[in-house]
């Protein structure tokens, strides 16, 4: 061998049958051989993978509606949406608290949305608060 090569011996007891290596076997003599350690089971592609749970449509958009009125409050008092009457309010303060009450849905339904849900809620969240930074200069 040369200087940049490597050997690599294998130092295991056993062999993959499972028999005590010859170089380990005087070892036996002197000592009791520790048992070979069994090898946890390979999963097979017969064994059945749990079912991914599908979130129901109708309570995906009953989700996202409710998401939709807690969010238009918001976007009136940051002056965004006008009212009825076509006027413009604008309150920041009032703002801020229905944008809080979102962040607070997002906190407690965290784990519990599904991939849309929780995305429509993280975008709301986020976009109003951009708004309301911007707002606030």
């Amino acid at each position: 061998m040369g200087d940049g090569d490597i050997k690599v011996t294998d130092k295991r007891m056993f062999t993959p049958d499972g028999e005590l290596r010859e170089e380990f076997r005087s070892l036996g003599d002197k000592e009791a051989a520790p048992e070979p350690v069994a090898e946890p089971p390979v999963e097979t592609a017969e064994e059945e993978k749990p079912e991914i749970e599908r979130p129901d449509p109708a309570e995906t958009q009953a989700f996202l509606e409710l998401l939709s009125m807690l969010a238009e409050p918001a976007a009136i008092f940051l002056g965004d949406v006008p009212l009825p009457d076509g006027r413009r309010t604008e309150n920041l303060d009032m703002a801020r608290m229905h944008i809080d009450l979102l962040e607070v849905l997002k906190k407690k339904t965290a784990g519990n949305l599904s991939m849309e849900e929780s995305s429509a809620l993280e975008d709301v969240v986020y976009r109003l608060q951009m708004r309301y930074v911007q707002k606030r200069g």
